[in-house]
């Protein structure tokens, strides 16, 4: 992993755990995997504890650590990191973005709400109009209740999301996710729905969805027209997922709200009218674990470490099939 993430991820309380559970050498962490250094600690590692900033794992670091039983991701996605070699070794892999999803939904779910009033676009607003407050009735509706939320994708997030909003009891949960079982889904509290058919629904979409080619764009021009005025966008997700020059025009054209954590490309370049639109709102990719929040992914990664030195099964696998269906 990156060196900066291992300060993050590995207080003093998880490296005492860390070092009960393992046999532990120097270096202990690397960056890269090629170094004459990396390569000898490599050589006799049986499980590599990896995060943000890992090496892919390819047949080369592959040959070079023989003895490698186990990789266990204290991150979100492994796509990046682990290669068809990792898995034809049949090399145990498995994720703590279960645990990652958790400040995500918390993200959307306050997204949500507020969308349903509007307020992070009246906020920014209030500094304009002042004490005219005649803007208060040009964003639609602003109720949180009867509405419709329209989640693509049931993912990890997607899950978690469901999960709180019918919790609250704030709204109907549509989802859409030509993967997941509908009975799944019902058994969530929510009710499955083609895209087709939940977008002209939604008083907010929220994706949730991997970035896979199948999903490269899947919210393009066609799609942001299909949504009721004055609807909500929000992504967490992907900036891939959605058509950023169609998201820029139906955003100008007014009639379209958007909460955006992640754009493609990320950054936007400078020169993006959605930094100027008051009906947008931009964060630095924040939704993610940041900070103490990581070393929940920390915990569920020695979870996993201690179940492989006991002989138990994973809590959290991830398959070659898997993969190809997750972020």
């Amino acid at each position: 992993m990156d060196a900066g993430w291992l300060g993050t991820l590995f207080g003093e309380a998880e490296l005492a755990r860390l070092g009960e559970l393992a046999t532990l050498g120097e270096p202990l962490a690397a960056h890269e995997l090629s170094s004459p250094a990396a390569r000898r600690r490599l050589a006799t590692a049986e499980v590599l504890l990896t995060s943000w900033g890992c090496p892919r794992l390819d047949t080369e670091v592959l040959a070079a650590a023989p003895r490698l039983r186990a990789v266990l991701h204290a991150a979100g996605t492994v796509r990046p990191h682990v290669t068809d070699a990792v898995f034809d070794r049949g090399i145990l892999v498995t994720t703590a973005a279960a645990a990652n999803a958790e400040p995500v939904a918390q993200y959307t779910l306050a997204a949500v709400l507020w969308a349903f009033k509007k307020v992070p676009f009246l906020a920014a607003e209030a500094r304009r109009f002042r004490t005219d407050w005649s803007y208060r009735d040009t964003h639609g509706e602003l109720s949180g209740r009867d509405r419709t939320v329209v989640l693509v994708g049931f993912s990890r997030v997607g899950r978690r999301v469901t999960e709180l909003l019918v919790r609250l009891d704030v709204a109907r949960v549509l989802v859409v996710d030509p993967v997941a079982e509908p009975a799944a889904i019902r058994a969530a509290g929510a009710e499955p729905a083609t895209l087709a058919d939940a977008l002209p629904r939604a008083d907010v979409l929220s994706l949730h969805a991997p970035a896979l080619p199948e999903t490269r764009h899947l919210i393009g021009a066609a799609e942001l027209a299909a949504l009721p005025p004055e609807s909500v966008l929000i992504n967490t997700a992907r900036g891939a997922l959605v058509d950023t020059a169609a998201l820029e025009h139906a955003c100008a054209a007014g009639a379209l709200h958007a909460i955006l954590d992640v754009t493609e490309p990320e950054p936007l370049p400078d020169a993006s009218p959605l930094y100027d639109l008051p009906n947008v709102v931009l964060t630095p990719h924040i939704a993610g674990s940041l900070g103490s929040e990581t070393r929940r992914m920390t915990a569920a990664a020695l979870d996993e470490l201690e179940r492989y030195a006991a002989g138990s099964p994973p809590l959290d696998p991830v398959t070659r099939e898997s993969l190809a269906v997750q972020a």
